[in-house]
């Protein structure tokens, strides 16, 4: 059973694992609740997967009380379906994990996706939020983050001895497209997808369109986040004013990776920016935890990221493409440049990273040291 105060569709690390795991016979039962911007992302069906939410329920005290309701919806629909493994899915989740585990002795799974702030100012929510979180790295069968770097912090903030794997959020051997690279259009594409923020997709790559041929676009795919809203209106508003409305197109957010896929695979380069510069933990180790270069990689696009000494020793430094200052339009552009005037070498990069998918950057290799620690054999 996947506990996460949020939506579990969000997070294409739940969708695989899940999936992994009902493949090998066992059933799966999502309790989530909703998340603001990523309402429209659904789970696609699958016989031995249930997802089952509570409707989204803003901040201030009407949440707390919805939380507290999460909490004992959980527990009794653990006293129902007596699952065999608890798979704690966010931080949020660790106050019922805790509590099942105490009071059930129900066996525990910790994934971590990002990384709790430990700031001085920290609420006694929060400090309690975190007790938990140490409770159940202390109790859990197995950890799972996103980064080995993070894995690091994770061991030495919880002080945890319980096995802590460190596992990339790749994308699913299924997901792979085919490879068809090698093509010439009249427009080359760059894309973008996930969630829209100035962090992620800053202003400087619509000023560096502006210095490129009219041949170049930017295509994004995904949604605003609860902190952000109304960033995609700012920057079709920066977009008009810098002429380039015929160059940046919004296609919104699909319910389904399938179809988001299908939309990457049509493209020549994907983005994956993060700031140079940041005070949050989890910007700060990105590499791996990031499932944009992967799915880029996946649907045989060259990458252009953010030039960080992790990102360029996992994406430069292997060949699957270039950095960048995303600050710079004139660094933006003169990279996307080289990959215009490139199209050969750029398709090559692609198609070496769809290859490096296949053969290690999946979620099923990812999660099989997962599987190993569990003991879950192969379906027969």
């Amino acid at each position: 059973m996947y506990v996460q105060y949020t939506n579990p569709a969000a997070y294409p690390p739940l969708q695989h694992s899940s999936r992994i795991l009902a493949d090998r016979g066992c059933d799966v039962l999502f309790l989530g609740s909703g998340a603001r911007g990523a309402e429209i992302l659904q789970f696609p069906p699958h016989p031995k997967v249930r997802v089952k939410q509570m409707k989204f329920c803003f901040a201030g005290w009407r949440q707390k009380l919805h939380y507290l309701q999460f909490t004992l919806w959980v527990f009794l629909w653990t006293l129902w379906w007596r699952p065999t493994w608890i798979y704690a899915s966010d931080r949020l989740s660790c106050s019922v994990a805790a509590l099942l585990s105490l009071i059930l002795g129900v066996r525990l799974i910790y994934h971590e996706h990002d990384s709790p702030s430990l700031g001085e100012s920290i609420s006694a929510f929060q400090q309690l939020v975190l007790s938990a979180r140490r409770r159940v790295a202390h109790h859990a069968s197995v950890c799972i983050i996103p980064s080995e770097a993070r894995a690091e912090q994770f061991r030495a903030g919880t002080a945890t001895e319980r096995p802590v794997l460190a596992v990339w959020n790749c994308p699913a051997l299924e997901e792979v497209r085919d490879d068809s690279r090698y093509r010439i259009r009249d427009q080359f594409i760059v894309f973008f997808h996930g969630s829209i923020v100035p962090a992620r997709l800053p202003k400087a790559v619509l000023e560096a369109l502006t210095m490129l041929p009219d041949e170049v676009s930017l295509r994004i795919a995904g949604y605003e986040t609860i902190g952000h809203t109304g960033y995609i209106t700012t920057l079709e508003g920066h977009a008009k004013a810098l002429g380039l409305n015929s160059r940046f197109e919004f296609i919104g957010a699909f319910p389904r990776r399938r179809d988001l896929l299908e939309q990457c695979s049509n493209a020549n380069v994907g983005l994956a920016l993060m700031p140079l510069q940041s005070n949050d933990d989890n910007e700060k180790a990105m590499a791996g935890a990031s499932n944009k270069p992967f799915d880029y990689l996946a649907c045989g696009l060259a990458l252009l990221v953010t030039d960080l000494p992790d990102w360029r020793k996992v994406f430069i430094q292997s060949g699957y493409g270039l950095g960048c200052n995303p600050e710079d339009p004139e660094s933006i552009a003169r990279q996307l440049r080289w990959f215009l005037d490139h199209r050969r070498e750029t398709s090559i990069m692609g198609s070496s990273g769809r290859q490096r998918v296949l053969s290690e950057w999946n979620y099923e290799g990812q999660f099989s040291h997962v599987l190993h620690h569990l003991a879950i054999p192969s379906r027969t």
